[in-house]
């Protein structure tokens, strides 16, 4: 067991477990400068205090988890150790301090098939990757509610609660985050001109399409567009990056594991771009 300072980065869209009820990926940037991968964590029952947002440093006891083989991936080893280190308020967005933290002693990958090779013969699980060209964002459909035998497996699991206690606190256990029944996904060419299609997982975008589905009435398609215009033409506007990460499932079987777990997108600097 180790105390670790993380750096967060990546916050995935939690997803219902059987075994472990809500649960989100989390993963981020040690002092050293290499990845941390923590699995699993159900963020939303963390008090308020120790919830944590992208870009903020946190500390935790974690140990390698066993179960996963996959370089970066630790567990924490009880949730009561998680710290976060409140941010200092600042009116203009610190880009410059990120960067330095994120780039810090890592390859930029602009070739995909690179950074598959790392995967299947490394255990590498994530990586920085910058990509030659967007073509567009994509959006498909999915199943538009959570599979019931999780459900079921839920609400039983919330009859054998202790009657010592409160019902707020079972609601805040059993309380099941919003299904999102559209994936979302970026078309992009890498530095040789080859087209890839990666799923966009992160958190913000689930969030981003719930806040525009409320803003338009419950427009479902008008809310799509909405997501797809900031993630397209906002974001082709900056110096964008996609944090990759692998699934552990299917990390040793899939022709290219990697999924889009988070976008960093600081604004172009133009002194730099003169030279």
């Amino acid at each position: 067991m180790e105390r670790k300072r993380i750096y967060i980065t990546v916050k995935t869209y939690p997803t219902i477990s059987s075994k472990y009820d809500e649960l989100v990926c989390t993963a981020g940037i040690l002092e050293d400068g290499s990845w941390i991968r923590l699995y699993p964590l159900p963020f939303r029952k963390l008090s308020n205090d120790q919830k944590y947002s992208k870009y903020q440093w946190i500390e935790a006891d974690v140990e390698k988890n066993e179960k996963d083989k996959r370089l970066e991936s630790y567990r924490v080893v009880n949730r009561d150790t998680i710290q976060a280190i409140p941010l200092f308020n600042t009116k203009k967005t610190p880009w410059e301090e990120r960067k330095q933290i994120i780039f810090k002693n890592k390859k930029i990958f602009t070739n995909l098939s690179k950074l598959i090779a790392l995967a299947k013969e490394k255990n590498v699980s994530f990586g920085i990757f910058k990509p030659s060209r967007i073509i567009k964002i994509i959006h498909e459909g999915t199943d538009r509610d959570w599979p019931k035998e999780k459900i079921e497996q839920l609400a039983y699991k919330k009859k054998q609660l202790s009657l010592f206690e409160t019902e707020d606190e079972i609601v805040k256990q059993f309380e099941v985050v919003q299904k999102i029944p559209y994936k979302f996904s970026y078309v992009f060419l890498d530095d040789t001109g080859k087209e890839s299609t990666l799923m966009i997982e992160d958190w913000e975008i689930g969030m981003l399409y719930l806040h525009c589905l409320e803003s338009t009435n419950g427009n479902e398609m008008q809310a799509l567009e909405k997501v797809k215009s900031k993630y397209y033409n906002e974001f082709i506007k900056t110096d964008l990056y996609f944090f990759l990460g692998t699934t552990l499932e299917f990390h040793w079987m899939a022709p290219n594991p990697f999924i889009i777990v988070g976008i960093f997108h600081p604004p172009i600097d133009k002194q730099r771009a003169l030279f």
